[in-house]
């Protein structure tokens, strides 16, 4: 981890927060309890007991793995419905492959995200490819929901593949963090992703030892999730360590610094970074659902089981 690097960081653009920002506190620091999803992978729920209010646009997040699978472990989800969100899913290592009932899908692999549109609705498998399933291997990921406003959350499903080679590198002045922007920008380098609503998606790495402090939107709400290593966040030095969650409060820029000293497995402090303009609307969430009323969530349900929402392929491969 991970398969989207560069030898020499500093021949990439640099990004510092400007000298009069004023610094996010850190409000925070939350663990991720485990679990599993889908057909039995295991995940960290990384806003696991975060108020919402911290979160928003943001519903939840979970990290997928890391492990490492012996021949005819790898899982995946069955066939699910899903309306009123976005689903992002960010593969590090291993392979996924996608699959809905729009006819809409595709394989994503290391350093890939696969953004989906769920909108009105559609019906949805994701899992690890036969090779794969065969040979055992390599699995991490994430998969972040993002809410959509109620003027967006009935419109049609789409997709976007976003490979590794388009995500837009950027780093710290002294060569010490190498940033992944995903989606949305980060002092005005922008990212591949198209969102509806106003996010930022990093994936950042920084080296033992090194300290940096971006600029950060002051419209948006400030997350910084730790994929991997130890560390400490804000201005105040709050130690952080793999899955664990901080929530900054508000201001123009904030601080991530690494520890002298990470496990042997893990040489580098990986951290995924978000913010977001909250949208402020009621939100009414259950299951595969995210809608504004607890009326439009029985809609939801009353769609699905209609079959409106789609039906399952009848072709050999996903889900047979």
């Amino acid at each position: 981890m991970p398969a989207v690097t560069v030898e020499n960081p500093l021949t990439l653009p640099r990004v510092a927060a400007p000298a009069d920002a004023v610094p996010r506190p850190v409000l925070a620091v939350t663990t991720a309890p485990s679990g599993f999803e889908g057909e039995g992978f295991p995940v960290r729920r990384a806003f696991a007991g975060i108020n919402y209010r911290y979160l928003d646009p943001f519903i939840m997040m979970d990290q997928m793995g890391e492990v490492e699978y012996a021949p005819g472990e790898p899982k995946g989800t069955p066939w699910h419905p899903h309306r009123g969100f976005e689903t992002v899913t960010y593969i590090i290592d291993g392979v996924f492959d996608h699959q809905d009932s729009n006819g809409g899908g595709g394989t994503i692999t290391n350093g890939d995200t696969q953004w989906m549109t769920a909108g009105s609705g559609l019906l949805h498998i994701e899992a690890p490819p036969e090779s794969l399933v065969v040979s055992g291997g390599l699995f991490h990921g994430l998969q972040l929901w993002v809410n959509l406003p109620a003027e967006d959350k009935m419109m049609a499903p789409r997709y976007q593949d976003i490979r590794g080679g388009q995500v837009q590198l950027l780093t710290s002045p002294d060569g010490g963090a190498l940033y992944r922007v995903i989606a949305g920008d980060l002092d005005g380098h922008a990212g591949p992703g198209i969102t509806h609503t106003p996010i930022t998606m990093i994936h950042a790495t920084v080296r033992p030892g090194a300290e940096v402090t971006l600029p950060w939107r002051e419209d948006f709400n400030g997350l910084a999730y730790v994929l991997a290593g130890r560390g400490s966040v804000g201005a105040d030095r709050r130690p952080v360590h793999m899955g664990q969650t901080a929530v900054f409060g508000t201001g123009g820029s904030l601080t991530v610094r690494a520890d002298e000293k990470q496990d042997a497995h893990t040489p580098d402090l990986e951290v995924v970074l978000l913010g977001g303009r909250p949208i402020r609307e009621p939100m009414a969430h259950y299951g595969p659902f995210v809608m504004n009323s607890q009326a439009e969530l029985r809609q939801a349900f009353e769609d699905f089981q209609a079959g409106r929402l789609g039906t399952i392929p009848a072709v050999h491969g996903m889900g047979e």
